[in-house]
């Protein structure tokens, strides 16, 4: 923190997760049915503010690979937790207050590459799928 405070109305809201956020290509910033703001790919879930109540308050929620998250828990434990609640999807659970700009970057690159994976397996034909003629029963279930 570069000799300024964070607001205390938001404590280093998810404002600054935004603005991080929309440097990466196609990201967009929706809204939740509980109408707080996230951050998707193409449709698909990048980052938000955890609204379980098993998430500490200023939490921010990011998609992360299952495998490398027991790293980064080991690693940051004062930065990054999950919560049985989270605990069965990809995703890590983030302090706001402690994470700075550049792990703040990293964090959403990471979260961003994952998406990006799942988004390009999900809509481009021929990579890790048969074309619909050859699938059984023809047409994919919608």
């Amino acid at each position: 923190m570069h000799g300024q405070t964070a607001h205390h109305h938001a404590p280093k809201g998810f404002e600054e997760v935004i603005a991080v956020g929309l440097e990466l290509p196609d990201v967009k910033v929706a809204t939740k049915y509980d109408g707080s703001p996230v951050l998707r790919l193409r449709g698909c879930f990048l980052a938000g503010m955890a609204s379980h109540p098993s998430a500490e308050p200023d939490t921010l929620v990011v998609r992360y690979d299952l495998e490398e998250r027991g790293w980064l828990l080991e690693d940051a434990a004062d930065v990054y937790y999950v919560t049985d609640y989270y605990r069965r999807w990809p995703l890590v659970l983030a302090r706001l207050q402690r994470l700075d700009r550049d792990a703040l970057r990293d964090l959403l690159t990471i979260s961003w590459r994952l998406t990006a994976s799942k988004t390009s397996r999900r809509g481009s034909p021929g990579k890790a799928r048969a074309p619909a003629s050859q699938r059984v029963g023809g047409r994919a279930p919608r």
